[in-house]
């Protein structure tokens, strides 16, 4: 994994370190004249297809180590939240806990950015072999809560100023790093996209993450990562869940 940033890439994750994400209805779009809009993927005002590796610049020592029960500090726990998390178990449990929504973009490793159809895009990563699925438009939830949750997607601004926008909700718990640092059922992620392209070419991923969870958070958990474009899935080695 990747682990520097260029100049152009650090001023963009400082600048959305500080964005406030906004609640966003993602309902379907309407084009001029109440015509129907073009289908999200060719409505795309960004690619965002292809492989990308993680940039490991932020929260090194969860991402990179196993961190240690207690170690936790960055996390606006409240008293539920810090009970849970001081009587979790990760090692005695299922090892995907941690490679769910909330946790799954935070492991190194490799995404694979696809159009599953018109109007779904899916993010496919090596580490633990996740899947996540993004729709556009008006979705039904899952009649249980899954791993991945249900994540809602859309569109907004145009050409290079254009972002994703993706909410996640019907997530089943789990832990944001593999030290056992807790989500709930209730939980609710909002995520921008944006690509980033440097003056020598380099193309990077920067996501924007916030976790609003009031059963155990007593303020929202917002963090940015960053991924880099490779030119191809040589790299791509799909590894199952795992806690050291």
């Amino acid at each position: 994994m990747v682990l520097r940033v260029v100049s152009l890439v650090g001023f963009a994750f400082l600048f959305a370190s500080i964005v406030n994400l906004q609640a966003f209805a993602a309902g379907p779009q309407r084009g001029q004249g109440g015509q129907a809009a073009r289908p999200p993927r060719e409505a795309a005002p960004i690619d965002l297809t292809g492989y990308w590796v993680s940039v490991v610049s932020e929260d090194w020592r969860f991402r990179m180590t196993m961190a240690q029960k207690g170690d936790w500090d960055i996390f606006p726990l409240t008293q539920e939240g810090l009970r849970v998390a001081e009587a979790a178990n990760p090692a005695a449990e299922d090892p995907c806990k941690a490679y769910g929504a909330a946790g799954i973009m935070r492991i190194p490793g490799r995404l694979n950015i696809t159009w599953e159809n018109d109007s779904t895009l899916r993010i496919d990563t090596d580490s633990g072999q996740q899947r996540r699925t993004l729709r556009f438009g008006q979705s039904t939830p899952p009649p249980q809560p899954v791993p991945q949750g249900h994540s809602i997607a859309a569109w907004e601004g145009q050409n290079v100023a254009g972002k994703l926008k993706v909410v996640t909700t019907h997530m089943t718990p789990g832990y944001y790093f593999k030290h056992g640092v807790p989500y709930s059922g209730n939980a609710i992620m909002r995520e921008t996209f944006w690509r980033i392209t440097e003056a020598n070419g380099d193309q990077y991923l920067l996501v924007t993450t916030q976790v609003d969870d009031p059963q155990y958070l007593s303020n929202n958990y917002l963090r940015t990562l960053l991924f880099k474009k490779e030119p191809d899935g040589s790299k791509w080695k799909p590894t199952p869940c795992q806690v050291p």
